[in-house]
């Protein structure tokens, strides 16, 4: 594409907008009320809002490589705690794709300079499941499997984090999910996680609230 298209192409993006509503940005300037976190992948085919069918404004969006939620990285620790504690978000949502290149990278190890310490997290999630895994001949459903379970996953990350747990505990929310976009049908797919009994079931090693009553 021509570099200049782009921005031939947001001048009629503006008209159309205006068009449809003549106060659409002054309305857009105020501010920011979204009750979805989307966490997805970086992947140029997934887009957030086109997917989910919203506006600007509706979902407040993080991408990065294979929809990871790393404790130690402070770029997704700070998207989450911003969401839950300024915005007060009711919804997280953890997105994967089948066909992506950071699961395959996990289920073909190479040495890939940078990369390698970011898709370890994802090599975990395979080594974790190693049984289930190893038990599916086909590839294609290997693959869309470690997806699905990489969703898992970092929804479960999600729940271990601070600022989360405190909201939880206060309001009930955020409510956490886990979906996977299919890029071959264009598909939503949720996988109806149960993150409240997934959380239950790690209560003991993660829960944090015991430790604000010492």
């Amino acid at each position: 594409m021509d570099f200049n298209k782009i921005f031939q192409n947001n001048q009629l993006w503006i008209a159309e907008k205006l068009a449809a509503d003549p106060h659409y940005f002054e309305t857009l300037a105020k501010g920011q009320t979204p009750e979805f976190l989307y966490i997805g992948c970086s992947d140029s085919r997934v887009t957030a809002e086109d997917l989910m069918g919203l506006q600007p404004g509706e979902v407040f969006i993080h991408r990065n490589i294979a929809n990871q939620v790393v404790p130690t990285d402070n770029n997704v620790n700070a998207v989450i705690q911003y969401a839950v504690e300024h915005l007060k978000v009711k919804h997280i949502i953890v997105c994967g794709h089948y066909e992506c290149g950071g699961v395959k990278a996990a289920l073909h190890p190479s040495d890939m300079g940078q990369l390698n310490s970011w898709l370890q997290t994802l090599r975990d999630v395979r080594r974790l499941h190693r049984q289930e895994l190893e038990a599916i001949d086909d590839k294609t459903k290997l693959f869309d499997r470690l997806v699905e379970l990489n969703v898992l996953e970092q929804c479960t990350n999600i729940i271990k984090i601070d600022h989360v747990q405190r909201a939880w505990y206060k309001t009930g929310y955020p409510k956490i999910h886990g979906w996977v976009f299919d890029v071959r049908t264009g598909k939503l797919i949720d996988l109806k996680l149960n993150m409240e009994k997934e959380f239950g079931s790690i209560r003991h090693i993660y829960d944090l609230k015991p430790l604000e009553k010492q």
